[in-house]
């Protein structure tokens, strides 16, 4: 009944407002509102599943490989946990997974770039199929991206949807990590700005958004990360929202120069 999710995670999602107002999305956004829903709720379903859904650029159907990417469906398209502003054209995604996220950035607009990092080479191969589409407008380093250097142990899972780095699991493989920094400072000498940064890398998010460089800040509009605690380290440059696990910092009109 839980969809294979922890009692306690769905204890605190309970309390969660956005997560009810989201619901109502579900007939608008999914071409097969039922089974989207049953899927959600109740887990299972027989994968792959091209999970159509309604975008402002048409119907897109990425392909989902258990009830768990269609979680991954819900809280982006239907939730609005990574909400793009309407002005944004260039996307940081740091832990891309098989392309969702990606996915409703691209669609929002076709002035949309987005710059994406995934280092699991599983993820990486659905991402590349679920983007095919829209070639020309991504760029894929498959990498991780966190607070430091070098290679690093990766905990990879069935799913995919759960792994990261210092993850305890039964598979564990060794992936390239970058410092946010370099990251961050090679897509602004190529596209001269940085309108949107999101970042989901199973509990490394608020070490990587604390080590960015100050120097870098006045340059980035917005950073959305996941974290079950509200998190900014910068109040004099980023107002703070918070709802269903993801912060979002968003560059005050008042802030000074960094």
């Amino acid at each position: 009944m839980l969809g294979g999710r922890p009692a306690s995670f769905v204890a605190r999602q309970l309390l969660e407002p956005a997560n009810y107002r989201s619901l109502w999305t579900i007939p608008r956004v999914s071409t097969q509102p039922l089974r989207f829903a049953r899927a959600y709720f109740l887990g299972g379903g027989v994968y792959p599943w091209p999970c159509g859904v309604r975008t402002p650029q048409g119907v897109v159907s990425p392909t989902t490989y258990s009830h768990h990417d269609v979680f991954t469906v819900q809280e982006i398209f239907c939730r609005g946990d990574y909400r793009l502003p309407d002005e944004a054209r260039v996307v940081v995604d740091i832990g891309s997974n098989i392309g969702i996220s990606a996915l409703y950035f691209l669609t929002r607009s076709p002035a949309v770039r987005v710059h994406l990092f995934e280092p699991d080479p599983r993820n990486a191969e659905r991402l590349r199929a679920n983007l095919a589409q829209f070639s020309g407008r991504w760029t894929l380093s498959q990498e991780a991206v966190a607070d430091r250097d070098g290679t690093v142990a990766f905990g990879r899972e069935g799913t995919g949807r759960y792994g990261g780095i210092g993850v305890a699991s039964a598979e564990q493989i060794e992936v390239p990590c970058r410092h946010i920094d370099d990251v961050l400072r090679e897509v602004l000498a190529s596209d001269g700005r940085i309108d949107f940064v999101k970042i989901d890398t199973e509990g490394l998010e608020t070490a990587t958004v604390a080590a960015i460089d100050r120097s870098l800040l006045a340059s980035i509009e917005c950073v959305c990360f996941e974290t079950r605690s509200p998190f900014n380290p910068w109040p004099e440059r980023f107002a703070m929202s918070f709802s269903a696990d993801t912060c979002r910092l968003r560059a005050r009109a008042d802030s000074p120069a960094t």
